[in-house]
């Protein structure tokens, strides 16, 4: 198989499912899809079912849970307090963002959450 990205497909964790079901070792599974046997090692660990057999969906969920946390968090989530607070400066109050910006900074200087710039009210 031709190895377009760094991520497995659905294609492959079948191809894995197969081969380990069939007996074959880590290593020639790797051979067969271009793949380090470490990969193959750590996507059977990810898709292990309580009963030690691997399933392909789970090492798939296991790994779109991962990608999910990895993001970066934004700052202004509507119905957070700073939202809200950006949100009435902004529209009844009618401060610019730079305004509003330093007035959150000032309000809570030791918390770094609350504090957002000018450029992410934009």
């Amino acid at each position: 198989m031709d190895r377009r990205s760094k991520h497995l497909s659905s294609e492959e964790r079948g191809v894995i499912f197969a081969e380990h079901n069939r007996g074959s070792s880590q290593r020639s599974i790797g051979g067969l899809l271009g793949r380090p046997a470490s990969t193959i090692c750590r996507e059977l660990a990810r898709g292990r079912q309580e009963d030690g057999r691997y399933c392909p969906q789970g090492g798939r969920l296991v790994y779109g849970v991962r990608r999910e946390r990895c993001r970066r968090q934004r700052k202004l989530t509507q119905g957070s307090a700073a939202y809200r607070f950006v949100h009435d400066h902004l529209i009844y109050h009618r401060w610019s963002p730079e305004q509003i910006a330093h007035k959150l900074r000032l309000m809570k200087p030791d918390n770094p959450i609350a504090r957002v710039s000018h450029e992410t009210i934009y």
